[in-house]
C-alpha cells in the first residue's frame, strides 16, 4: 500500500508540474515584460505592480518545492530563493524579485527539458514494451494478452513488431534488430532452434517462435521493470547537491546577516540572497546524472537510480563471479587429441555425429565445435544416454562412445599425457572409443571471455584499484583464470553466504562494486555497494537483486559504465561547485553593495544557464569509452573471427605433427608434417597475409596508428619464419633418404614453437582486436 500510494503520489507531482512549470514561466516573463514596457512609458507604480504581481506568484510554487524537498528529507535549499522572493517585496526591490521568479521559472523549466532529453532512452524502453502476442492455433493465429503466452506457446512473430517473450525461432531463420538491448545498430540473424531474448524487433520477414518464458519471466520485463525504477526514484539524484547544500546554505544566511548586521542595510541582505539562490546545486547534480543514465541505456546498461550511478563513479574495489562472467558460461572445445594412427578431425567429428542426440551441456559444446568448423556430421544409429557416463551409438557402421570411459584398463601412453594436460589446463575430458578401442580425447573448458582482459585493464585506468575473484569452482581453475587477468587476489569454493561475507569485508575499506550473473550470486549483489547483473540471458534473481543490469552479453559494458559514471559525477561535482563558486564571489559583492539586487538576479540567470548547460555535457558520447569503428572494419573482423574458427584444426594438426615426431620419427610422422606443412601453406598463411594487409591498416587509425599492430606483425613474421624453416626441413628429407636424426630436435622445436605462438598469437588478436566489434 505504502508502495503505490508513493507512487501515486509522484504521478500526482509529475502532473500538476507539467502545467505549473510552464505556466509559472509565462507568468513571470508575461510580468517582467509588462513591467518594463510600463517603465519606458514612465508609468512607474504600473511597472512596479507588474513586478510586484510576478514575484508574488512564484512565491506558492517555491514554497511548495521547499516542502516537498523536506518531506523527502532533503535540505530544502530552494529556501533561500523563498527568502529572496519575500525579501524583494519587503524592501521594494521588485524588479529585483520579478527577476528571481523568472530565474526560479526558467531554472525549473530547462531542469525539466534536460531531464526529458537525458531520460529518453528510459522513456523509450517503457514504450517499447509490448501488450500482445499473436498465437498460432489449430484455426489460424488469434491475438492475445501477453500475459496469457504460454511456456510451449507457438507465437507469429510479424514484420516490424517486438518479440514479446523469450523463445527459440521455429522459422528457418529471423533477421532482427537487437538495439534495443545491446546498444548495437546491425541487425543479425537467428537460425531454426537459435533464442531470441523479448524486447528485440523483428528486421525481417514474419518468423514463429516457441515460447520458453512467460512475460514476467522474460528478460524484457525485467529490464522493464529496473526502467520504471530508474524513472520513479528520482530522489537520490539530489545526493550529490544535498551533500554540499549541508554548508551552503548555513553560508549564505551567515553572510546575508553579517551584510545587513554590519552596513545596517536590508537591501545587501536581499541582494546576498538574491545571488545565493541556489538553482546551480539544485540542477546541475541531477541533469548531470540524468544524463548519465540515459548515456549508459543507449549501451545496453539499465541502472535503477542516481544513487547507483554516483557509488558506481566513486568505486575502488570490484568482485567478480567466474563462470559467466569472466568466462562465458559455457564450455568450449579447448584441444581434441587423437590416438596415433587417427585424426583429429575424425574424432570430433564422430564425438559429434552422437552428441547431436544429446542434451548434455558438454555434448553441445562438441557438436557446436564441429559445426563451426563446417563438419558434415554423420547420422547416428541406436544412440542410448548414460547419465555420468555419455553417449553412445552406431555410426558409420562402428560402435562409437564418447564420455567417461567404460572400462578401467590400462591407458596407453597418449591418453595419460591427455590426462596431465588436462590437469595442468583445468580442463574436462570426453573419451572417444571406437569398437571398444580409445582413439581420441576432446578437451572442454570453460574459457576466459575474449573481452574480459582489455575490460580489466580499463578499469584498471578508471581508477579501480582492486580486483577480487569469488567463486563457487574449485580452486586450481580458478586460479589459472585469475593468473590470465592479472586479479589481485582468488576466492574460491565460496557458497552464497561466503561471497556476502567477503563483500562485506570489502565495504570496510572502499566502495565496492560485486559482478555476478546466477542466481547464487544475488545475496552478494544485494550486499555490495553496487550490484550489477549479467543479465543478457533472463530476468534472473540476480538481475532483481542488482543496481545495475547489463542487457547485452558483453563484460566490457561494464568499463563503459564506469567510465561514464566518473563522467557524469565529475561534471556534476564541476557544474554545482562552479556555481557555488561563481555565486559566493557574487555574494561577496553583494554584502559590500557592489552589487544591487535587481543586477545580482540577471547575474543569477546567467550562471543558472552556464551550469545547465555544463551538466548537458555528460550527454555527450566520449569516444574514449569504446573505439569507434567503421563498418569497413567490423566486417574484417567478423571475417577473421570466423577464420580462427576455421583453422582450429591446423593448429590442431601443428601439435599433433610434433607428437609424432616424438614418438617415431618413420614414414607416418614425415606424412603427418607434410600434411601439415600443406595446411599452413594453403590455409593458415593466406588468413595471415591477408590479416597483415587488410585488418591491420583498417584498424591501425582506430587504435592510434600502426605502432599498435606493431607486435602483432612481428608474430606473423615469426610464423612465416618458421612455417619456411619446416619447409626447408622436408626438401631436406626428400632429397636424402628421409629425416636425418640431427634434424630431429630442430624440426619437433619449429612445430612445438610454431603451435604455441599460433595459439597466443590467436589468442591476442581475439582479446585486443576482435573483442571490439559486437
Amino acid at each position: 500500500m505504502n508502495h503505490n500510494a508513493a507512487r501515486l503520489r509522484r504521478r500526482t507531482a509529475t502532473a500538476v508540474s507539467r502545467w505549473l512549470e510552464p505556466v509559472l514561466l509565462a507568468v513571470t516573463t508575461a510580468a517582467l515584460t509588462g513591467g518594463g514596457i510600463a517603465w519606458l512609458a514612465d508609468a512607474h507604480a504600473l511597472a512596479n505592480l507588474f513586478w510586484a504581481l510576478g514575484t508574488a506568484a512564484a512565491i506558492a510554487p517555491a514554497v511548495g518545492w521547499v516542502v516537498a524537498a523536506l518531506r523527502r528529507g532533503h535540505a530544502g535549499v530552494d529556501l533561500i530563493a523563498v527568502l529572496a522572493l519575500g525579501g524583494t517585496l519587503a524592501v521594494a526591490e521588485y524588479l529585483a524579485g520579478a527577476l528571481i521568479a523568472l530565474m526560479l521559472a526558467t531554472g525549473r523549466a530547462l531542469e525539466a527539458a534536460a531531464q526529458r532529453r537525458a531520460s529518453h532512452d528510459l522513456r523509450a524502453l517503457l514504450e517499447h514494451a509490448p501488450r500482445s502476442a499473436h498465437r498460432r492455433t489449430d484455426t489460424g493465429v488469434v491475438t492475445v494478452p501477453l500475459s496469457e503466452a504460454a511456456v510451449g506457446d507457438l507465437l507469429v512473430v510479424r514484420p516490424g513488431e517486438v518479440v514479446p517473450v523469450d523463445g527459440w525461432v521455429e522459422s528457418a531463420v529471423a533477421v532482427l534488430d537487437e538495439s534495443v538491448l545491446t546498444g548495437e545498430p546491425l541487425q543479425v540473424e537467428r537460425p531454426h532452434g537459435e533464442g531470441v531474448r523479448s524486447g528485440v524487433v523483428n528486421a525481417g520477414g514474419a518468423f514463429e517462435l516457441r515460447a520458453t518464458a512467460t512475460e514476467r519471466d522474460s528478460t524484457y520485463a525485467g529490464i522493464v521493470r529496473l526502467a520504471e525504477q530508474a524513472g520513479a526514484e528520482s530522489a537520490p539524484l539530489v545526493r550529490l547537491a544535498d551533500r554540499y547544500a549541508a554548508w551552503f546554505l548555513p553560508l549564505t544566511l551567515l553572510v546575508a546577516g553579517l551584510a545587513w548586521l554590519i552596513s545596517g542595510s536590508a537591501v545587501r541582505a536581499v541582494a546576498v540572497l538574491v545571488v545565493a539562490t541556489p538553482c546551480p546545486l539544485l540542477l546541475a547534480a541531477p541533469v548531470a546524472i540524468v544524463s548519465g543514465l540515459s548515456r549508459a541505456s543507449r549501451l545496453g546498461v539499465v541502472i535503477r537510480d542516481g544513487g547507483a550511478l554516483e557509488n558506481l563513479g566513486r568505486a575502488r574495489t570490484l568482485l567478480l563471479d567466474k563462470t559467466g562472467t569472466l568466462t562465458g558460461g559455457r564450455p568450449r572445445v579447448l584441444d581434441v587429441v587423437a590416438a596415433p594412427g587417427s585424426k583429429p578431425a575424425e574424432v570430433l567429428r564422430l564425438a559429434a555425429s552422437v552428441d547431436q542426440y544429446s542434451p548434455h551441456v558438454l555434448a553441445q559444446a562438441i557438436v557446436d565445435t564441429a559445426r563451426e568448423r563446417k563438419m558434415e556430421l554423420s547420422t547416428a544409429m541406436n544412440v542410448v544416454e548414460e547419465p555420468g557416463r555419455g553417449a553412445a551409438g552406431t555410426v558409420d557402421g562402428h560402435r562409437v562412445a564418447i564420455g567417461r570411459p567404460r572400462n578401467s584398463q590400462a591407458r596407453p601412453a597418449w591418453a595419460k599425457a591427455v590426462e596431465n594436460r588436462a590437469l595442468l589446463d583445468g580442463a574436462a575430458i570426453a573419451w572417444l572409443t571406437l569398437d571398444g578401442r580409445p582413439t581420441g580425447a576432446v578437451l572442454l573448458r570453460d574459457p576466459v571471455r575474449h573481452d574480459a582482459p582489455r575490460t580489466l585493464r580499463h578499469l584498471r585506468t578508471a581508477g579501480i584499484e582492486r580486483l577480487v575473484m569469488l567463486t563457487g569452482d574449485r580452486a586450481a581453475p580458478a586460479r589459472e583464470v585469475a593468473a590470465v587477468l592479472g586479479l589481485d587476489e582468488v576466492r574460491a569454493e565460496l557458497g552464497p553466504a561466503d561471497k556476502v561475507a567477503a563483500v562485506h569485508a570489502e565495504r570496510e575499506h572502499a566502495v565496492t562494486v560485486m559482478v555476478g550473473d546466477g542466481v547464487n550470486d544475488a545475496p552478494a549483489l544485494a550486499a555490495a555497494d553496487v550490484g550489477v547483473a549479467m543479465g543478457a540471458r533472463g530476468a534472473t534473481a540476480s538481475s532483481e537483486a542488482a543496481d545495475i543490469v547489463l542487457t547485452t552479453d558483453r563484460l566490457d559494458r561494464l568499463a563503459d559504465a564506469v567510465a561514464i559514471a566518473q563522467r557524469a559525477r565529475h561534471i556534476a561535482v564541476q557544474s554545482a561547485l562552479g556555481g557555488m563558486l561563481m555565486s559566493m564571489a557574487a555574494m561577496a559583492a553583494a554584502a559590500v553593495g557592489l552589487l544591487p539586487p535587481a543586477v545580482g538576479a540577471l547575474l543569477q540567470e546567467g550562471i543558472d544557464v552556464a551550469v545547465i548547460l555544463n551538466a548537458l555535457r555528460a550527454l555527450r558520447v566520449d569516444q574514449a569509452v569504446r573505439p569507434a569503428l567503421t563498418p569497413a572494419a567490423e566486417a574484417l573482423i567478423r571475417r577473421f573471427a570466423a577464420e580462427h574458427d576455421d583453422l582450429q584444426d591446423v593448429l590442431d594438426a601443428v601439435r599433433t605433427a610434433a607428437d609424432r615426431l616424438s614418438d617415431t620419427t618413420g614414414p607416418e610422422a614425415l606424412a603427418a608434417v607434410e600434411q601439415t606443412h600443406r595446411l599452413l601453406t594453403e590455409r593458415l598463411l593466406p588468413h595471415e597475409h591477408a590479416e597483415e594487409s587488410q585488418l591491420y591498416p583498417a584498424l591501425a587509425p582506430v587504435l592510434g596508428g600502426p605502432e599498435a599492430t606493431a607486435t602483432m606483425s612481428r608474430a606473423h613474421t615469426e610464423i612465416e619464419r618458421l612455417s619456411r624453416r619446416i619447409a626447408t626441413h622436408l626438401q631436406l628429407a626428400r632429397s636424402g633418404d628421409g629425416m636425418a636424426p640431427e634434424q630431429l630436435d630442430d624440426l619437433r622445436s619449429c612445430l612445438y614453437g610454431l603451435n604455441t605462438v599460433l595459439r597466443l598469437h590467436f589468442t591476442q588478436e581475439e582479446e585486443n582486436y576482435f573483442s571490439l566489434a559486437p
